[in-house]
């Protein structure tokens, strides 16, 4: 079993109606025309679809931040980069990630819902829910949300963490891999604290006994992986767009081992 993990591109641009100056997406549009748009190449975006397409895997996993500030044009514009791989008929898992879910205005919410829909063969409502991919239980979760201008953390609802838990108190019949936006490990919660992952005690406890076996991640630009000698831990993407950077993660079920190879896209 193989997977392609990629994540955060962030297309981004103008603000692109007037109520963007009334609500958190003018921070957002700020930002990345003084800022990120210098950080982020989309054409990278473009390499890493080539590279799925002349070396297709089971399944490719995008861990979210589609865009800048969530509105229908920077969808467009990552979903029409991304459109051959659903032409190509490779199983996609998708998870919207905090500038995905940037403010509750029903434009940009319509819009994550349709990627989501347009990705992958679930709606975002759906979630949190598994799927089981080539002898594989991928848990699914939605951790982001709205926020104030200055926040930038995600939540895992009670609701997300009891289901992931109850889910985990099933017999163990195949490994377990966990798709979410945010890292469920955080090293350093004070000084990140206006970017982690709030209500994920239960979920990392599971992690850390091995109940789930891996936590895929973004969110974190940089990638890494936290992981034992048998590649269970926790892996993050990294921005595709920015550090040029995905993975191609394989599980060997004879051995009971994941492996990783990070595929650098300059």
């Amino acid at each position: 079993m193989k997977w392609i993990h990629f994540s955060d591109p962030h297309a981004g641009g103008a603000a692109e109606d007037w109520m963007a100056y009334f609500d958190k997406r003018w921070v957002g549009a700020f930002n990345y025309r003084f800022r990120r748009r210098f950080q982020h190449d989309l054409g990278l975006l473009e390499k890493a679809v080539r590279y799925t397409l002349d070396n297709p895997p089971d399944l490719v996993v995008c861990t979210g931040d589609l865009t800048s500030t969530g509105q229908p044009g920077e969808f467009r514009q990552s979903l029409d980069i991304m459109r051959p791989l659903t032409e190509a008929g490779i199983p996609m898992l998708y998870v919207p990630g905090n500038h995905d879910c940037y403010v509750k205005r029903r434009k940009c919410i319509d819009a994550v819902n349709r990627a989501v829909h347009v990705l992958c063969d679930y709606e975002l409502k759906d979630l949190p829910l598994v799927r089981h991919i080539g002898g594989i239980d991928f848990i699914l979760v939605h951790e982001s949300r709205p926020t104030n201008l200055i926040s930038s953390c995600g939540y895992l609802t009670r609701a997300a963490s009891d289901f992931v838990v109850d889910y985990c108190n099933s017999p163990k019949n195949c490994p377990r891999v966990i798709v979410g936006h945010y890292p469920l490990i955080e090293e350093h919660p004070l000084w990140r604290i206006r970017h982690r992952l709030w209500g994920q005690k239960q979920v990392v406890e599971l992690l850390e006994r091995k109940v789930i076996d891996v936590s895929l991640c973004g969110h974190i630009h940089r990638p890494f992986a936290k992981a034992d000698a048998d590649g269970r831990g926790e892996y993050s993407a990294g921005s595709v767009t920015r550090n040029g950077t995905m993975a191609e993660m394989e599980y060997l079920a004879d051995r009971d081992v994941f492996i990783r190879r990070r595929i650098d896209l300059h």
